[in-house]
């Protein structure tokens, strides 16, 4: 398997037909796997949230536990990553994401809210562990195809998600406890892991195997230790990610808001919107590599930041169930396939192993996720109270003038993704349809 990877990094030559099929099916499989965790989670909220007897304010505070874990992860994931390989580091990933799933529902268990709150904390460090070692992996059998397959595996992780929500669904209507269902999904994760893992590709070790085979058996030198993003590629996919997780995350945060006091439609279609983003989400990201070996990734991130930007302007110009339903389409669409693209790009760092890199650029776009939907909020408020006419035009208003901004933001994207160009050539542009 590494003789496998090795020759295709170097000349991005697509491998044996059996063995990458095994290879990406395993990938998608951690892939599914991480998706069906955080589903899991994500959709036993409201129990978990009834069990603690939390209001929505406190329930919103306490959350903010997650994305902190992330963040005090981002620093070591990607060296660990480096260091250890993405294959040792996916098995451990899988193992403790799970069981970290299931001290949450034993610390709710508990109603001791500072317990749960560090569970979550954990919950979100083996997240992003998972996250930056699956995402190498990925990286990895790419090359090995030597094609774009990385949206698909993010594909895959939507699909993961839509399918937990089903199962809770159907465990809820069954009286199943919260628990039992983290505990069912921890041991089924564990179960297939340690069946699969052996075939799972070690890319940033086959990497330096390849390294050390073209000096002569002796060892690479030491890449110097330095920032990440200090360099300009790094810090321009970062700042791609950023604007694109932003606006993700309004999409998951305040578009049932906007239906709700903007479009206002009736009480049945008032998640329209959310559902409509989410599914276009999910196509987008399995039709994006069809679309990059056509077009070139940076094409891709330009055309995608573009509709965006152009299904949000819709929603506000035309705040009616149909055009906005539209809009969020379009939104949705946009924001699926950017993200993969960029973690893609990323593995081309010439200054840092494919996990750092990764990392660094995983660290800023979540940042965006964070603080895009609090920022929408804030200025909607602010555009409510200065260009409203009566109080109780305030909420439509601000809303719209808040999406506004978010579509002009959004175009940031597209105007930056050229500069990319200088910093992905060679082999790389070849490998992904750049000219």
């Amino acid at each position: 398997m590494t003789e496998l990877s090795a020759s295709s990094e170097k000349n991005f030559a697509p491998a044996a037909g059996t063995a990458r099929l095994r290879l990406r099916a395993v990938v998608s499989a951690f892939y599914f796997m991480q998706g069906i965790v955080f589903g899991s989670w994500a959709s036993r909220i409201p129990d978990v949230k009834a069990a603690l007897g939390m209001s929505e304010a406190e329930l919103g505070s306490v959350l903010f536990a997650i994305p902190l874990g992330q963040l005090v992860a981002m620093p070591f994931s990607g060296r660990m990553t480096a260091r250890f390989g993405s294959r040792v580091c996916t098995a451990a990933a899988v193992a403790v994401y799970g069981l970290s799933l299931t001290f949450i529902a034993l610390a709710a268990g508990t109603g001791n809210r500072a317990l749960f709150f560090a569970a979550l904390v954990f919950f979100g460090v083996c997240g992003n562990l998972h996250n930056i070692a699956v995402n190498t992996q990925g990286v990895g059998v790419e090359r090995i195809y030597g094609r774009s397959i990385m949206a698909s595996f993010h594909g895959v992780w939507s699909l993961a998600g839509f399918a937990a929500g089903l199962l809770s669904t159907t465990l809820v209507s069954c009286g199943i406890s919260p628990l039992e269902h983290f505990v069912g999904v921890y041991a089924v994760c564990a179960a297939v892991m340690l069946c699969i893992i052996r075939f799972a590709i070690p890319a940033d070790a086959a990497k330096r195997e390849k390294t050390r085979e073209l000096l002569g058996g002796a060892e690479p030198p030491p890449r110097e230790r330095r920032f990440a993003l200090r360099d300009p590629f790094i810090l321009l996919l970062g700042v791609i990610c950023f604007v694109n997780m932003g606006c993700e995350g309004v999409m998951f945060d305040w578009s049932g808001v906007y239906f709700q006091q903007v479009v206002k439609p009736d009480e049945s279609l008032v998640r329209l919107g959310y559902t409509v983003a989410l599914g276009a989400m999910a196509a987008g990201r399995f039709l994006a590599d069809r679309f990059v070996m056509r077009f070139g990734q940076i094409r891709v991130i330009q055309v995608c930041a573009l509709t965006s930007a152009c299904g949000l302007a819709l929603s506000v110009a035309f705040p009616q169930t149909v055009p906005a339903a539209l809009g969020f389409m379009l939104v949705g669409f946009g924001i699926s396939s950017i993200v993969p693209v960029c973690y893609s790009l990323s593995s081309h760092s010439k200054a840092f192993p494919v996990g750092v890199a990764i990392a660094a650029v995983s660290t800023v776009g979540f940042l965006g996720f964070l603080f895009g939907p609090p920022v929408i909020g804030h200025a909607a408020d602010f555009f409510g109270k200065i260009f409203a006419g009566t109080p109780e035009e305030e909420a439509s208003v601000g809303l719209r003038g808040a999406f506004l901004c978010a579509a002009l933001f959004s175009l940031l994207s597209a105007a930056i993704a050229p500069k990319l160009k200088k910093y992905v050539g060679g082999g790389a542009a070849a490998f992904f349809g750049e000219k």
